[in-house]
């Protein structure tokens, strides 16, 4: 009676004959099925608003959300303007200003436009509150004309590092939106129209520095790097890959055959993301990238196995069925294990490293169906040369296995104190996620927003809601009070720019009302006057710039915006913690939290990690159940655990000694490797077992025999998932280029961990076996070529 293996042998055996005789179908097939998924592509677009990396149920998005139902929506985009020499209180740059603010409301979308020549400022003249802008367009601009806004601007709180800079050398408009969200079009229609202001505004004024920022702008450079990735990280991966395949089987049409499956496997996936109705996004847009790489492991192992059985003197057609009888097993196995790591990216607290995991598993679930399927159907239709090779040749592999059988206690303690020390550097690493920074500098939003943050103030912006005790509420002085002190609080922190805050109305609109006496600069004393001021400068106001983006409709609540400068992730969660504090002593007794897209970036690292401290852990459970019941070894499927866990401790031992600071894309770095570098560890237990089994040789033969068959393949396999990895650190999206580098950094770190600590763990732990069975009935052409 057959047992399983023998079983499964020829089941494979028979598909591969069964395969050879009708390749031409077998092609036709692989194009059809192609052909039907990527007609999915059609369904694909860009997502390009910050927002879809926040899920639906994500705490700190809800909160932004509620706060923009009661407040006017402030996403925005700033014109931020600097003359080359000189302040910018000169007649021509303000006649300017005056005319970029006036075109800056047909901005599509545009609700709201603030500049320094329409702030709206108020006066005494005699018994009359005169509330008008800054800047008048009947205005001569006299030289003491200039000299009165210049001093109005400076010392004015509300423009201070928000709008014009100290010196006076850097002012912006701030253009706000209200985006429907319900089109992908919005932002680029309002980007598209902004870029062209600001071109004419740069003709007209060739001596004035312009730059572009704001959230509206980061909304598109997430687009934007998304296209920039795609057009540029492809090209170079193919190339790349090109490169390291022939290097690696110096066979041109392997290669050519190999560029196929993963270019279909790419399109596939990317069309069954059309399906899936997928939107894509900086990190979901390099799938393909991702697939490219990971993809070309099935055909690598397939194709060197081919290779050496037909060095070894078997026909072409013998070698296909012999490679697909050992590489079968391993193979799916490999791509399951993969699949399961990547899928766990859905567990992702961000949407879009969902999104990339769900791609990535349909492209290697694509890769896995060509290279059993069209890979050997193309390797029998075309021509395959290969040069013989002695049997009793030593090869590199063959001396690393005696290495590693004489040193074993040397790599196991050597190894074993590397991966201590490294851990121990684990904790080194600091959370970080500025959303500025995940911005090449060579991208023109981070130039500008580096240019604005050294010029002029920081664009991260924490938001309070401040509740009063009742409807019309804000009017209350001991309630101002406690806003204003709040804001004098916020002022003093280090890193504080500006804060935009009500208060700062009410004291000039007292000071107004009061013969415009320096002195009486305070919060009115008296509620209803309070309100009379209010409603006074409220009626004076034109049109848009109401004060609805401070005060809510029935006046029981305001918003302070506080400015800072682009702050680290831990510098924002202490100053949010220190106001909370603060507000909680001070001003309420409810907890009250910063909200605004910073913060939600602010803590999108933390969550993720949590989220995915669940999904790595269910990948890890279930990878290394898959391994205990297709290796049939409860004891190898524990072993197995070591080499697949060791990688990621030292990538990340290593990140921290030279980098030290992880984004929210390092946390989901884990489950993706722990997917990828299981790969080696499979393919090199399933050749140890097969040695064991098939063989019947002892555990030091068997590790020859493991670094013998599958050694060179794990090498060349390593070798182009670290090159194409290495690919990403191109990306102009940071995100992407860490996520990169740490995934590169895992697959070589495995690469040691399989070739090093993984045979000396074998030897040490596995039982010793004599061999029994005899090979001298068995095919000498066989035999060379396992």
């Amino acid at each position: 009676m057959q047992t399983t293996p023998d079983l499964q042998k020829n089941a494979v055996v028979t598909y591969a004959k069964f395969l050879l005789r009708w390749r031409w179908a077998a092609i036709t097939l692989a194009l059809v099925v192609t052909v039907a998924a990527a007609y999915g592509a059609k369904n694909l677009g860009f997502a390009s608003d910050y927002r879809v990396f926040f899920g639906d149920d994500n705490p700190q998005l809800a909160a932004y959300e509620e706060l923009q139902k009661v407040y006017t929506k402030d996403d925005s985009i700033l014109i931020v303007l600097k003359p080359k020499s000189g302040d910018v209180f000169t007649p021509e740059l303000l006649r300017g200003i005056q005319d970029l603010t006036a075109k800056a409301w047909k901005t599509p979308f545009s609700s709201r436009v603030d500049s320094l020549t329409n702030f709206q400022h108020s006066r005494a003249e005699e018994d009359d509150l005169i509330v008008e802008n800054l800047v008048q367009k009947s205005n001569p601009m006299r030289q003491n004309d200039l000299a009165r806004v210049r001093e109005i601007a400076l010392a004015e709180p509300l423009l201070k590092r928000r709008l014009i800079s100290p010196d006076g050398t850097t002012t912006a408009i701030n253009i706000t939106l209200n985006l429907p969200q319900k089109e992908l079009t919005e932002i680029p229609s309002a980007m598209a129209y902004a870029r062209a202001l600001v071109e004419k505004f740069r003709i007209a004024h060739p001596d004035t520095h312009v730059a572009l920022t704001g959230m509206v702008p980061l909304n598109s450079a997430f687009f934007e790097a998304s296209m920039t990735d795609m057009s540029t990280l492809i090209p170079l991966m193919y190339g790349v890959l090109l490169l390291v395949t022939f290097f690696m089987l110096r066979s041109i049409s392997g290669t050519a055959v190999t560029l196929v499956v993963i270019g279909l496997s790419a399109v596939t996936a990317m069309g069954i993301g059309g399906w899936l109705n997928i939107q894509l996004t900086p990190p979901s847009a390099v799938a393909p990238t991702v697939i490219l790489t990971i993809a070309i492991a099935d055909s690598i192992h397939i194709l060197i196995t081919l290779f050496s059985a037909m060095r070894a003197g078997i026909s072409k057609y013998d070698a296909i069925v012999e490679s697909l009888r050992v590489n079968f097993g391993p193979v799916f196995l490999t791509s399951l294990t993969t699949i399961v790591g990547f899928l766990s990216l859905n567990f992702s607290d961000s949407p879009p490293f969902g999104d990339l995991g769900n791609i990535t598993a349909a492209g290697v679930a694509a890769a896995w169906f060509f290279s059993i399927l069209l890979l050997p159907a193309l390797m029998a239709v075309l021509p395959v040369r290969v040069k013989a090779r002695a049997a009793t040749e030593i090869t590199f592999m063959d001396k690393l296995a005696n290495f590693v059988i004489l040193r074993r206690k040397i790599l196991l303690a050597g190894t074993v104190a590397l991966v201590v020390g490294l851990g121990v550097m684990v904790p080194q690493n600091v959370l970080n996620d500025q959303f500025v920074q995940y911005f090449d500098k060579s991208v023109p939003f981070r130039a500008d927003s580096d240019f604005t943050a050294d010029n002029l103030s920081g664009m991260y912006q924490l938001q309070w809601s401040l509740p009063a005790t009742e409807a019309g509420g804000v009017n209350d002085p001991v309630y101002l009070g406690k806003i204003s002190a709040f804001s004098d609080w916020l002022r003093v922190q280090p890193g504080v720019d500006n804060v935009l805050t009500v208060s700062d109305i009410f004291k000039r609109l007292n000071k107004n009302m009061h013969g415009d006496d320096p002195a009486m600069y305070r919060m009115p004393e008296d509620r209803n006057l309070s309100a009379q001021f209010l409603l006074l400068y409220e009626m004076s106001l034109p049109y848009g710039l109401d004060l609805n983006n401070q005060i809510n409709v029935d006046k029981s609540a305001v918003r302070l915006v506080a400015t800072t400068e682009n702050f680290t992730t831990n510098d924002l969660k202490a100053l949010d913690q220190r106001a909370s504090l603060w507000l909680k002593q001070n001003f309420s007794t409810q907890h009250l939290e910063a909200s605004g897209p910073v913060m939600m970036f602010t803590f999108i690292t933390e969550r993720n990690i949590q989220s995915m401290l669940i999904g790595t852990t269910v990948a890890l459970l279930l990878i290394s159940l898959i391994l205990m019941v297709a290796l049939r070894s409860f004891k190898l499927g524990l072993i197995s655990l070591v080499p697949n866990l060791v990688p990621v401790i030292m990538t990340f031992g290593v990140w921290a000694i030279f980098v030290g600071q992880v984004d929210v894309a390092a946390t989901i770095v884990t489950a993706t490797s722990l997917g990828v570098v299981v790969d080696a560890t499979v393919h090199f237990l399933s050749k140890y077992l097969r040695a064991q089994r098939e063989k019947d040789l002892n555990t030091e033969d068997a590790v020859r025999y493991a670094f013998a068959n599958v050694g060179v393949a794990l090498f060349a396999t390593s070798l182009i998932l670290i090159a194409g990895f290495a690919v990403l650190t191109w990306s102009t999206f940071r995100l992407n280029a860490s996520m990169g580098q740490l995934t590169a950094l895992a697959i070589a770190a495995a690469l040691l961990a399989d070739f090093l600590l993984l045979p000396a763990l074998l030897l040490t732990i596995d039982k010793q076996r004599k061999a029994k069975a005899s090979t001298e009935n068995a095919d000498p052409a066989l035999i060379a070529a396992e």
